[in-house]
């Protein structure tokens, strides 16, 4: 997320936060940052993570893996040929006529994130062209609420959105993955988001 707010209510609580939580806000605030980045399409420097083991926390110990072998799943799962098993966008599980059928992108749903950010004054990151709706993009607005340490909004922005959705797409990505990061990282992020 890009932009800053110049609310004086997010001054005031900044100025208010002892140490003890600040460590916290910032522990949540990377995670979510992390999962936000583990997300998106893959990149090299994912790749060179993953291999390092720096992701071990995230996806366990896989192994070594390859920038193409995950973009290959990452195009498969999330973005198709034939319309993808698992559609990263919060409006495809929420904005449908039939609750039994996925709906479609850039519904309310995303109109309703779009309000939030605008709330903020933050929008995605221009690097990521991603829809406002998507996973990565509303973890990464969730890892700037914890950051700024606005824990009620972060709780409020979950309940209205992350809480609605994820677990159907978390569960879809689980069933429908041939790669042992993708499955990781859904387990993760569900422990994350609804521990």
């Amino acid at each position: 997320m890009t932009g800053q707010t110049d609310t004086s209510t997010v001054r005031e609580q900044a100025s208010e936060r002892d140490t003890e939580s600040d460590g916290f806000r910032s522990d949540a605030a990377a995670t979510y940052a992390v999962l936000a980045e583990c997300w998106r399409e893959p990149t090299e420097q994912l790749v060179e993570a993953i291999e390092a083991g720096e992701l071990a926390p995230v996806v366990g110990d896989i192994g070594s893996v390859g920038r193409d072998r995950l973009r290959t799943e990452y195009t498969r799962l999330f973005i198709g040929p034939a319309g993808p098993p698992c559609p990263p966008y919060e409006s495809v599980y929420r904005d449908g006529d039939d609750p039994d059928a996925l709906g479609p992108v850039k519904g309310p749903a995303t109109t309703a994130v779009v309000r939030w950010y605008r709330e903020f004054g933050v929008q995605p990151a221009a690097a990521h062209s991603d829809l406002p709706d998507h996973i990565a993009t509303e973890l990464e607005f969730a890892a700037y609420l914890a950051e700024e340490g606005l824990d009620e909004q972060l709780d409020q922005f979950f309940e209205e959105h992350l809480a609605v959705w994820a677990e159907e797409f978390l569960e879809q990505v689980e069933t429908e993955s041939r790669d042992a990061f993708y499955a990781s990282l859904a387990t993760t992020t569900r422990e994350v988001l609804y521990q």
